[in-house]
């Protein structure tokens, strides 16, 4: 089966050149998979391993806008609707200089996975531009929206194509995606995710990833009869995933210590209370500062800029009992684990896509320690987005208290198909193995169903 696994990967491998993140994505999932396809070789004479890593359609066009100084500027568009298996394709829409075709097909190929484990009907897909809203005015934000939409509009609805927000798409953005689709299609229908709470949007979609992820980490300890309350945490990033796990660690009693950007880290031993906090959301959702801001501000913290020719993050190397990878792709590589377990790290939970390198998830599972991987921990956002589908289609808005309890309802499941996966296909406690192959089993159990298309 080894063989089989190597011979697949390297066939994807040559049909989809210079997209590595799509095939780190698709090698980590196949890997969990020979189990399965040894014990089922109904999905092998299927061919549904073939079908699965394919996009059922890419989308990819052009977006002129005019800056405010008239300049016509171009930046690409796409939208990866790569299976609808169990559902419309649902997944966020990326705006930032780095999208390209490869990291899109990576960011959709786990976005199925992650879908099919919500227990929500949803296929994955996901979207964006090379675009980057840093630094633009709100009147260019608007302009290059409407232009996006324009196009993507054709591709996308309620019952068809779902998109939502991901790095660099927050509620401005899809406000101004969402009035342009209003405009074009004369209808007002729950076709984005993330709206506003006066026109569609549901309570709890902002913090649900970081929430989500925390949720997570506590059912990984609770298996082990253990509590995160008192606990040392590391967190990267301080967008809104870094941002609300932190919150949510401080509600259940823990201590989270770290924050970063682009630039470096700041360590904060006495913890970022709620105080602390607050502060850190006004200067990056406000002012749209730097994360250095809050270690001359907080005299306790202490800033360490990030040498990006190191090979290795030194914020890793920071002693703590959990850890929270919640800025990008690849944050963490082998030498970064190692530093996390050598330094007390018991559990990780991802609230990033992917920011382990598949020789840090070795170092984690070599280690036994308690790893949940993004598509599992951090599928509290768009289980919070199937949850606005849904109260979109009911015409209702629930209550703050509500979707939290749907969510943490949602986390727990998830972390039980993923446990018991695990422990029926022999890999025990293993968490990747668990959650690409329940994940899996969902999606090609209805593509069977559907036959050959």
């Amino acid at each position: 089966m080894s063989n089989f696994v190597d011979e697949f990967v390297a066939g994807v491998e040559a049909k989809n050149p210079a997209q590595p993140e799509f095939i780190q994505a698709v090698r980590e999932v196949v890997d969990s998979l020979a189990i399965v396809l040894e014990k089922h070789p109904e999905y092998r004479s299927a061919k549904v391993l073939e079908r699965i890593v394919e996009p059922e359609r890419v989308i990819m066009f052009r977006v002129p806008w005019m800056d405010d100084n008239g300049e016509v500027q171009v930046q690409r568009g796409f939208r990866i609707e790569f299976n609808s298996a169990i559902g419309p394709y649902k997944g966020g829409l990326r705006f930032h200089p780095s999208v390209n075709l490869g990291i899109l097909k990576f960011l959709a190929f786990e976005q199925v996975f992650k879908n099919s484990l919500t227990t929500l009907p949803m296929g994955g897909g996901k979207g964006g531009s090379d675009f980057n809203p840093k630094g633009k005015s709100d009147a260019e934000v608007m302009r290059f929206c409407q232009s996006f939409m324009t196009e993507l509009c054709k591709h996308i609805g309620p019952n068809t194509d779902v998109p939502a927000g991901d790095i660099g798409v927050g509620g401005r953005e899809i406000g101004f995606l969402f009035g342009q689709y209003k405009r074009i299609r004369n209808e007002f229908t729950g076709v984005l995710t993330g709206k506003g709470l006066n026109w569609g949007g549901s309570l709890i979609r902002p913090e649900a990833t970081g929430y989500g992820a925390v949720y997570f980490a506590c059912e990984m300890l609770a298996a082990n009869s253990k509590d995160i309350s008192g606990m040392t945490c590391l967190v990267s990033g301080s967008g809104n995933v870094a941002q609300y796990t932190c919150e949510k660690l401080l509600e259940l009693g823990a201590r989270p210590v770290t924050l970063s950007d682009s630039g470096g880290f700041i360590h904060d031993p006495e913890g970022i209370t709620t105080e602390k906090l607050e502060w850190v959301m006004d200067l990056k959702n406000v002012r749209r500062g730097r994360i250095k801001e809050y270690a001359d501000t907080f005299k306790s913290a202490t800033y360490t800029s990030i040498d990006p020719t190191l090979d290795h993050n030194p914020l890793w190397s920071v002693p703590a009992d959990c850890a929270f990878p919640s800025a990008t792709q690849n944050e963490i590589n082998g030498k970064d684990a190692q530093n996390l377990i050598s330094n007390g790290c018991q559990l990780v939970s991802e609230g990033a896509n992917m920011p382990t390198t598949p020789d840090g998830v070795d170092v984690y599972l070599k280690n036994k320690i308690l790893y949940g991987p993004g598509k599992a921990a951090n599928a509290g956002g768009v289980s919070v987005s199937g949850l606005e589908m849904s109260q979109n289609s009911l015409r209702l808005s629930w209550t703050r208290e509500e979707v939290d309890e749907r969510l943490k309802g949602i986390m727990k499941a998830i972390h039980t198909s993923c446990y018991d996966a695990a422990n029926e296909y022999g890999t025990p406690g293993n968490y990747v193995n668990g959650a690409n192959i329940a994940g899996f089993l969902k999606v090609a159990n209805a593509m069977l169903d559907q036959g050959v298309v």
